[in-house]
């Protein structure tokens, strides 16, 4: 009997865990650190290379390694990419985070005239 009143308390632990507040999905994705940009160039030149390595950690450990070897002054292309993904993820986070700033935008306002018309579509 105990091992049951157990169980049934790590169930409700779970469904606590399952009442978690799903994901905007029209909120902006966080920009790539310098290392991912880099990573995204890597990958590739890496497939080409040996193409028969089909292991994620394979890859990403010699990504992890070259990302290591390389200088500031290498590096500083990847980093400015990144910095340049930021500011355009702020802009974004902006505008999510404030509508009103956005509604003088046509994108905004397209989107809204799309909803109201969706909308009255459900009401018919």
């Amino acid at each position: 009997m105990k091992a049951k009143a157990g169980s049934r308390a790590g169930d409700s632990r779970l469904a606590v865990k399952k009442s978690k507040a799903e994901k905007d999905p029209n909120k902006p994705k966080r920009p790539p650190s310098a290392f991912f940009v880099f990573m995204d160039t890597f990958r590739k030149e890496y497939k080409e290379k040996h193409p028969d390595v089909k292991q994620v950690s394979v890859v990403g450990k010699a990504g992890g390694e070259k990302w290591k070897s390389l200088s500031d002054a290498e590096k500083a292309p990847y980093a400015a990419k990144a910095e340049k993904l930021k500011a355009e993820y702020t802009k974004k986070i902006d505008a999510y985070n404030n509508p009103q700033a956005g509604e003088a935008s046509g994108d905004s306002d397209k989107s809204k005239s799309e909803v109201n018309d969706d909308d009255s579509e459900g009401d018919e």
